[in-house]
């Protein structure tokens, strides 16, 4: 029986073609190459990794896990997929799985029952220029739009520390934005703000 025909009988929201060969050529490279956040937990985690979310705009929460066995499970993407979507016109994208995998490492760095708490995950175009015309520094080609970046906070971490734990995986770019209290992180080259 088929990967596809045992997702859909086991109740899979619809996963489309594209999407199932991007995440199969992922999890396999992942095999190959782990993302290097993942190596510093080596002993620490279990066969399954779980993320816990809170949208700042919308109120929705989730926790889901999202990896298990081995693989990724596409019925949990696709609801993480929605709760990062852009709130502003409700359009949805694959969230990248390196960007979860590093937003795993930091909980289980601070192995913390609250959610994340998200500003901002994917965006599409036009939010992301409504957002350059109100200032506040957002990239013209900013990675939300590709969705590989998430803007985040956690209730019980000072974000200082969140900051500092995201500099030391090494998974991409940083950004800290005290004053607005939120952390960018990103799966793009590893650069600092």
């Amino acid at each position: 029986m088929s990967l596809l025909k045992k997702i859909a009988e086991a109740g899979a929201e619809k996963l489309t073609r594209r999407r199932f060969m991007k995440a199969t050529v992922l999890a396999a490279m992942a095999g190959v190459f782990p993302c290097p956040c993942l190596a510093a937990l080596r002993g620490r985690v279990s066969s399954e990794r779980k993320l816990a979310f809170f949208n700042t705009h919308t109120g929705e929460s989730l926790e889901a896990v999202y990896w298990a066995n081995g693989k990724y499970l596409s019925p949990a993407m696709t609801k993480i997929d929605h709760i990062l979507r852009d709130d502003r016109t409700n359009e949805i994208k694959p969230i990248d799985i390196r960007l979860l995998d590093l937003l795993f490492a930091m909980a289980v760095k601070f192995e913390s029952q609250q959610p994340f708490h998200i500003i901002s995950g994917y965006r599409s175009r036009e939010t992301n220029a409504l957002l350059r015309q109100c200032g506040g520094g957002v990239a013209k080609n900013s990675l939300h739009m590709q969705g590989k970046a998430v803007d985040i906070r956690m209730p019980d971490v000072r974000l200082a520390s969140l900051r500092q734990a995201a500099v030391n995986l090494k998974g991409g770019g940083v950004g800290y934005y005290p004053r607005s209290n939120f952390v960018h992180i990103d799966v793009g080259r590893i650069r600092y703000w």
